[in-house]
């Protein structure tokens, strides 16, 4: 092999050195975006299901004080 052709052969061996160190640098940033998101999904997850609960009780508290109010209805019904 002549000098220069090994010279070349170093360029690209170099090139894709530099090239795997830089995809590996960016398969480090995704892998930390990744978990960013997925723990940010969680959270979104958790408070989502403390909100439908929180729907639910409402739900049932309205529908206990409409079940009082036409009680009392009934009651004044009565009483006229």
């Amino acid at each position: 092999m002549s000098l220069e052709m090994l010279e070349k052969l170093e360029a690209k061996v170099q090139m894709a050195v530099d090239t795997i160190s830089l995809l590996q640098m960016e398969i480090e940033e995704l892998k930390e975006k990744n978990d960013s998101l997925a723990s940010e999904a969680q959270e979104l997850r958790s408070g989502r299901e403390a909100l439908e609960q929180d729907n639910h009780k409402l739900r049932n508290d309205h529908a206990a004080w409409q079940e009082r109010v036409r009680a009392l209805l009934g009651k004044m019904e009565h009483v006229e």
